[in-house]
């Protein structure tokens, strides 16, 4: 199927062209194919701490949600070792 390079304004006035019940239609579809996409990221990004965490000797199943919010935030503050 060929596909056309329209602009973010261009698409709006084309949805805005639909009847409201296709234009209900067309969101739903778009927040369905979102909501896929952070589901999917979530899940990449999960793996990749529990190896983070096993590289470090820690066991993500086994830490609490306080735990693993306390090793996010080593991760992302490099300045200082994490665990401490």
């Amino acid at each position: 199927m060929p596909t056309m390079q329209l602009s973010e304004s261009q698409v709006v006035d084309l949805v805005k062209q639909l009847t409201p019940k296709q234009q209900r239609g067309a969101l739903l579809t778009l927040a369905e194919g979102a909501s896929r996409r952070a589901a999917e990221r979530s899940r990449v990004a999960e793996e990749r701490l529990i190896r983070l965490a096993a590289a470090r000797g820690r066991d993500w199943a086994a830490m609490t949600e306080s735990e693993r919010e306390d090793f996010v935030d080593d991760l992302v503050h490099e300045d200082r070792p994490c665990g401490t």
